[in-house]
């Protein structure tokens, strides 16, 4: 759950957000995943970080059918303050236009998922810390949940140059 803390006080100016928009609260079909074997998933530094897929779920925008995938961090699964934490990060047509071009993300817990329907909120997608300063390693969102559709919904690009 982002709290933008690598944005200081001064700088908050520069956050952008989209104006909260009711069509971008989803319902979407949960399918569970059996992942055993996991996958590398690239970051902006060029590391890898170890991910599981938890799932993929099925949802409509503006008529269109979408997917994305749900992953599970290895390194988080082993904190127990973080065990139940899901990730889902993003691409959309907005990315490198409106939004960050490194994708956006969302978070999300186990609990939220019910009888295989999650309430997706994209008024809340975040930027990673890459959108705002050098120097940390953000996973980069796989070609697989890179949506054709523009998701004019939660944070925006920053408004100051990070370089």
């Amino acid at each position: 759950m982002n709290t933008h803390e690598v944005v200081k006080d001064g700088d908050r100016k520069y956050l952008s957000f989209y104006p909260v928009n009711k069509e971008f609260l989803i319902t979407a079909q949960f399918e569970k995943y059996h992942d055993t074997k996991g996958f590398n998933m690239i970051t902006s530094s060029g590391k890898m970080q170890r991910y599981f897929k938890y799932g993929v779920i099925h949802f409509l925008i503006h008529d269109t059918a979408q997917q994305l995938y749900i992953y599970q961090s290895l390194d988080l699964m082993k904190q127990k303050k973080y065990k139940d934490y899901l990730f889902i990060p993003f691409g959309d047509a907005t990315s490198g236009f409106t939004s960050y071009g490194g994708g956006r993300y969302l978070d999300i817990m186990i609990s939220d998922i019910k009888n295989n329907v999650l309430q997706i909120d994209f008024n809340k997608a975040y930027n990673p810390y890459c959108a705002y300063t050098s120097g940390y390693s953000c996973p980069i969102p796989p070609s697989e949940n890179i949506l054709k559709v523009a998701i004019t919904a939660g944070e925006r690009n920053y408004g100051k140059p990070i370089h």
